[in-house]
């Protein structure tokens, strides 16, 4: 495998070259003007073709890299091939919502009531209304029951409804994907703690203690609308069946091993977050019923509001945790904010192609959802970079991705390289990706976008083998060492 080549290093190394005995003297001719040193170091840098060829990955890929302020292409491999560009999506989806919402743009959760309180009583309904907060936590709600409380609500005359259809339902983000995987969670106008129940597992004698929680940092309120069973079995780990609302799953015992937990998707957010917000009304001496949930929003006086941080900080999240759900409300919510509300994910993800399309400079880009989570979305390299670009080099974008720290040939980071990334990273099964801005060692900025998948070994995978398939792990590593190779030939060969 091709190595890294630091200038430091290259130029060091031929400055004790040149001091060696042989050199000692100066020649008494001069067959030829003497090469700048930098022109040798640059001989010595690996072509992108030995880069590619020493990865070893099959499949496709694409690159391209630009002078972030004229545009020019400086360097390119099937920069117009469409491939899947995961989670890299949610760097186009964070342009698109911030462009139709605004960077100051808040979500926010509502309590209302459509009767007056009387004597304790809320006489009519109460309805916990959701305005499509990806952040909702256990904590928030909290602090929306501590608001009653302080309007002196005891109970209510009505019904406890939940409205979650502000935004479209979707039972999962991508149908392809295991039932159990805690970030491929159902999607509404209504969430809660990401739509993901915490599932905990301790031995007891021969047995186990398990519990389906809300977790936060401050609370655990138990929930009965995701339950589990423990069945004598080794495979499948997991299953799951919908009754009626009720998330219901089996665990195989051969596999807690002596305890342990995790995050496991849930189905019906609205009536999640609806049961929490009871259980934690409980515990403040407000009684209320069973929640129910309307596909019409009632209409009443608001009791309590919850907001969450500014869009800028939610998104700034999202590209750094790389959270699916909050990827997909924002794409919505961008959605529903420049015309009629998207009935799916697949609209809306198209809604926003044909933005990029249109906007950003981009020909052929075309989204089945805002994360990048399903592998039919497909972006080019070329359209990328355009998008990126028409940001610009020193544009919001930039400041809300993270730092990538560069690595070496054998995937350790470098952390004095002398170059600067800020990009999104993007993981599938057989799919990885890496887009954003390199500034080079002179200060030079690029826009870069490297995409990489071998979608026959991808389509291979049975569903049940999805999480950790076989051979997926190592290729991800070539990937990135690939990526990071490219993003060094660059700062080297073009930053001067």
């Amino acid at each position: 495998m091709a190595k890294v080549i630091t200038r430091r290093a290259l130029l060091g190394g031929l400055g004790a070259s040149l001091a060696s005995p042989a050199f000692a003297n100066a020649p008494e001719l001069s067959i030829r003007p003497a090469p700048k040193l930098l022109d040798f170091s640059k001989r010595l840098i690996p072509s992108a073709d030995r880069l590619i060829a020493d990865a070893n990955l099959g499949g496709k890929i694409g690159f391209v890299v630009a002078d972030a302020m004229t545009g020019q292409i400086l360097e390119a491999h099937s920069p117009v091939l469409p491939l899947p560009p995961a989670s890299v999506a949610k760097a186009i989806t964070a342009v698109y919502g911030i462009s139709a919402l605004g960077l100051e743009h808040s979500f926010e959760t509502q309590v209302i009531a459509t009767g007056p309180i009387e004597a304790g009583v809320v006489q009519g309904d109460l309805v916990l209304v959701g305005g499509g907060d990806p952040t909702l936590d256990t904590n928030a709600l909290a602090t929306l029951v501590k608001a009653l409380k302080q309007k002196s609500v005891m109970t209510i005359k009505g019904d406890f409804i939940v409205y979650g259809h502000g935004l479209p339902y979707q039972r999962m983000i991508d149908p392809e994907q295991p039932d159990h995987l805690g970030y491929n969670p159902a999607v509404s106008g209504l969430n809660l703690n990401y739509n993901r129940v915490h599932f905990e597992w301790k031995r007891a004698g021969q047995d186990f203690d398990v519990s389906m929680e809300a977790r936060s940092d401050r609370f655990r309120p138990p929930v009965k609308m995701a339950r589990m069973q423990i069945i004598d079995r080794k495979v499948p780990v997991y299953t799951y069946e919908d009754a009626k609302g009720v998330d219901n799953w089996t665990v195989a015992r051969g596999a807690l091993g002596k305890g342990g937990s995790r995050w496991l998707p849930v189905r019906r957010p609205d009536l999640y977050a609806g049961e929490v917000f009871q259980v934690l009304a409980r515990g403040e001496g407000i009684r209320l019923p069973s929640p129910t949930a309307r596909s019409e929003r009632p209409e009443g006086t608001v009791l309590a509001a919850h907001r969450s941080r500014p869009l800028r900080d939610v998104t700034q999240g999202m590209l750094k945790y790389s959270t699916n759900l909050t990827a997909e409300l924002i794409g919505l919510s961008a959605s529903a904010s420049r015309g009629a509300l998207p009935d799916s994910l697949a609209a809306s993800g198209a809604a926003m192609a044909n933005w990029m399309n249109s906007e950003l400079g981009a020909r052929r880009a075309s989204f089945q959802d805002h994360s990048g989570l399903s592998d039919q979305s497909r972006v080019s390299a070329n359209d990328m970079v355009k998008a990126l670009n028409s940001v610009g080099a020193d544009g919001y974008l930039k400041g809300l991705m993270k730092d990538v720290t560069p690595l070496d040939p054998k995937g350790r980071p470098v952390n004095d390289a002398s170059y600067g990334v800020k990009a999104k990273t993007g993981t599938l099964n057989f799919v990885s990706s890496l887009a954003g801005y390199v500034t080079a060692p002179n200060g030079k900025p690029m826009t870069f976008a490297i995409f990489t998948a071998d979608m026959d070994r991808r389509a291979a995978i049975p569903k049940a083998d999805r999480e950790r398939p076989q051979g997926a792990k190592g290729w991800s590593r070539r990937s990135r060492v690939l990526q990071h190779q490219l993003l060094s030939r660059w700062a080297l060969q073009y930053g001067d």
